[in-house]
């Protein structure tokens, strides 16, 4: 993938989108686990652990680009990458019950576990849209994840009133999942032979797919919460 050239944005696009839908909670988690500090040592908690954080992220899907160019990797995290775009669509408990730290040092290190752990839909994400590209890779979360913590408040209200930007990321990751598992080097000969039509409908049909499961799967929560 050329640097500069329509495909090349077209996935830096899809990197910052992904990192922006995926990434929402993470915010929650920075602003939570800095709330008992005082305010000047909350700036200083934000600043130093979502720089420890963004250095983790990067590290992670560097690892995670290196494992795709494994045969059968790239189905099984289509596969997961499609559970992740529905669990996106679906209606999730609060993170209300994380301890805040009273330190700068533990505030830090929660952040930073917490983002450990709840990163994996991310950088699996991220590294797929990426197809390879290093430069690309690094172009995308350098621009994003800044954007996602200094404007982690906006972010989280415009998706609360616009949430048809949360089923576009939901759309994005089936489709990501389905161009990922064609070009798994197990089957991508094949299909390139003797089904080149896959190459197209598979995304889509991921996309489809992710959007009308977590539709259906969203509409039960609050039937599952009456009851």
């Amino acid at each position: 993938m050329e640097f500069g050239s329509p495909e090349f944005w077209v996935a830096l696009g899809q990197i910052m989108m992904i990192n922006i839908v995926l990434s929402g909670d993470n915010a929650v988690v920075i602003a939570l686990a800095s709330r008992n500090l005082p305010p000047a040592m909350q700036k200083k908690a934000i600043f130093w652990g979502s720089a420890a954080a963004i250095i983790l992220r990067i590290i992670l899907t560097v690892f995670a680009v290196a494992l795709l160019d494994m045969h059968f990797i790239k189905l099984a995290g289509s596969v997961l990458l499609l559970w992740i775009g529905v669990k996106l669509l679906v209606p999730e408990e609060e993170h209300g019950d994380l301890e805040g730290a009273s330190n700068l040092m533990g505030a830090v290190k929660t952040i930073l576990i917490a983002d450990f752990v709840m990163s994996l839909d991310n950088v699996i994400a991220v590294a797929a849209a990426a197809k390879g590209s290093m430069s690309l890779l690094i172009i995308g979360l350098g621009v994003s994840i800044p954007l996602i913590i200094f404007g982690s408040a906006v972010l989280l209200k415009v998706m609360d009133r616009f949430p048809i930007i949360i089923t576009i990321g939901g759309a994005l990751l089936g489709y990501v999942a389905g161009d990922m598992a064609v070009h798994d080097g197990a089957v991508s000969g094949w299909i390139h032979a003797n089904a080149p039509w896959l190459a197209t409908v598979a995304p889509l049909a991921g996309a489809a797919f992710v959007v009308a499961l977590g539709k259906f799967l969203a509409s039960k929560k609050p039937a599952e919460a009456a009851h």
